[in-house]
């Protein structure tokens, strides 16, 4: 049975204490019932420290205001920016943590695995939070060893953007760019790219490595890390083959470097980014860029589309952020509140209405906001009109097919190690330093030690 610290101590923290990971697991659930701390109907009192969030846009305060509302007398206090992993472990294993953090969801495991965060099952069923509500894939992230640790909140997937009249000159359609058929997409990019005196003036196509292995390698059949986030899969020969696809299509437009140094050229949240000014043919982008986009160049020539697997279904790799609790907080009750009304379908309907006031109000097109909660999320789209422009009806039907495909990297204790792995010998890939089954066999091996150490050290704890 685990036993369950009353005080998580220096030890939490492997880096900073310098201690063994994992000497405090996490706490567990203690028994539903009457013992729950965690209720609806509690009054709260007290303060909540929020680390990791700020009321930036009227989507974050709406929410807040009706959660600040179920609050009643709680001072609330905001430690904005986003959150400083550093400061966060250092207050933990001080005894000093805030009592709410809001965290990337890619994070979620590792404080987990080291008795930063406690488990979520009384606050799930104290403030009735309807976990069955939430998208699959973002609940995935947050799962640790069986148990939630995290309350989801945003969706962040691709889909295909493309600009619609490099495309039409060079006699292609949407379809060709989309990602469902390689051999057309490599033609693609070599009929859009061009050369100016030489150097490369228009991109074709940019998959967008390092950050998107993981979306090419899920549409050619295989994951980096497997359902239980135990064992690394980055020498599956459909992760190498996605690897060196890509990296193909960087080298026949002179090389990653080249090609990237034309993507820093862009003024990417401009009016004179690489879709208006006509440099870039399509990408694979997260979805809130279709709003940027719609805000500065409305009349860009864009053509959207999800990203497809070869069987043409559309394809999504999640991302984005969960709050949690962490051990030791003085106030978990006012936590767990907070995360359940921030999250609940009602705030999300009501922060999306006031967003497409204020975009009717400047006649601009209310493209939808994905929430991480799936009754929410239809609930909102559900207020998206037909805006008159097919083009940007278009990106919103892309959005949400790739919402409803959307896939995760289980959460495991080793979280940043593990991307790191991948991500360093993608870089060595696209640097010229190694060719990628030599590189990811290498990053196999270093991922694999480090998720073995991960959960030998859990294992350990929970057994004791």
């Amino acid at each position: 049975m685990r036993r369950r610290p009353t005080v998580v101590g220096a030890c939490t923290v492997l880096v900073l204490a310098g201690c063994a990971q994992g000497t405090n697991p996490p706490a567990p659930s203690a028994p539903s019932g009457a013992d729950n701390p965690f209720s609806a109907t509690t009054e709260l009192t007290g303060t909540l420290d929020v680390m990791g969030f700020g009321a930036g846009d009227e989507i974050a305060t709406v929410r807040m205001e009706r959660t600040k509302e179920a609050l009643g007398d709680v001072q609330v206090n905001l430690v904005e920016g986003d959150l400083d992993i550093q400061q966060f472990l250092s207050a933990v294993a001080a005894g000093d943590p805030p009592e709410l953090i809001y965290a990337n969801r890619d994070q979620i495991g590792t404080f987990a695995s080291r008795g930063a965060i406690i488990p979520l099952t009384q606050c799930i069923e104290g403030e009735g939070i309807a976990v069955d509500d939430f998208v699959p894939a973002a609940v995935d992230q947050v799962t640790f060893a069986g148990e939630l640790y995290g309350i989801p909140e945003f969706n962040s997937i691709q889909v295909t953007m493309a600009n619609a009249d490099l495309l039409a000159d060079a006699g292609l359609e949407i379809a060709d760019v989309n990602g469902s058929d390689r051999a057309a997409l490599d033609e693609a990019t070599q009929a859009l790219h061009q050369r100016d005196g030489g150097d490369l003036s228009v991109i074709g196509y940019d998959p967008k490595l390092p950050e998107f292995l993981p979306l090419w390698a899920h549409a050619g059949g295989a994951d980096l890390i497997s359902a239980d986030g135990r064992t690394a899969q980055l020498d599956d020969p459909a992760v190498v083959a996605a690897l060196e696809w890509a990296v193909g299509l960087y080298d026949a437009q002179g090389g990653f470097p080249v090609v990237k140094a034309v993507r820093d050229s862009a003024d990417f949240f401009g009016s004179g980014n690489q879709f208006a000014s006509s440099t870039l043919g399509a990408m694979p982008m997260e979805q809130w860029y279709v709003n940027v986009l719609n805000d500065v160049s409305p009349d860009a020539p864009m053509a959207f589309d999800a990203v497809r697997a070869a069987d043409g279904e559309p394809v999504a790799f999640a991302s984005g952020s969960a709050w949690a609790i962490p051990a030791g907080s003085d106030n978990p009750a006012a936590a767990c509140r907070w995360a359940r009304v921030m999250t609940e379908v009602d705030s999300w309907v009501a922060a999306a209405e006031e967003r497409k006031g204020l975009r009717t109000e400047e006649g601009k097109t209310f493209t939808g906001v994905l929430t991480g909660n799936a009754v929410a999320d239809e609930a909102v789209r559900a207020l998206v009109e037909p805006s008159g422009s097919e083009v940007w009806d278009s990106a919103v039907e892309a959005m949400y097919a790739a919402n409803d495909a959307a896939f995760s990297l289980p959460a495991n204790p080793a979280d940043a190690e593990f991307e790191s792995a991948w991500q360093d010998a993608v870089n060595a890939v696209l640097n010229g330093q190694a060719e990628p089954a030599e590189a990811l066999a290498g990053a196999q091996e270093v991922a694999q030690e480090t998720l073995d150490d991960a959960w030998a050290a859990w294992d350990a704890d929970a057994e004791s």
